[in-house]
């Protein structure tokens, strides 16, 4: 329940353009999404606590309803999950499927320190 609010907060937070300035990732999912779900049991869980969520908290959407208001996509996505990055309402990067629990945080830190002032280990 906490991570549906916590959800809900950062989708009004880019509505209301508090957040536009700031980065986040967007997790593009739908339903029956295997990858997806494999995600949530090992990633979602912690995601909120680590730098990385701090840095770069996690909103949802659903592959057919497009992007949240206010945000762009590079292009269209084809595949789910895909982990949009976004700074300033732009996509930055993007991670198309879930290559396991390694191989996620390893890709994510890349796109972290190559797009962003993301520092690992900086509280």
């Amino acid at each position: 329940m906490s991570r549906i609010i916590a959800s809900l907060a950062a989708v009004l937070a880019l509505w209301t353009g508090s957040a536009s300035a700031d980065p986040t990732l967007i997790m593009v999912q739908q339903p029956g999404c295997v990858h997806c779900a494999m995600w949530d049991k090992a990633i979602a869980p912690i995601y909120p606590k680590t730098p990385e969520g701090q840095f770069a908290p996690l909103v949802r959407a659903e592959l057919r309803a497009g992007p949240p208001e206010g945000i762009s996509y590079a292009r269209k996505v084809t595949f789910t999950p895909t982990f949009i990055l976004i700074d300033d309402g732009q996509e930055q990067a993007r991670i198309e499927g879930y290559p396991g629990e390694d191989f996620f945080w390893g890709l994510l830190g890349k796109i972290l320190q190559d797009h962003t002032d993301f520092t690992p280990g900086a509280s």
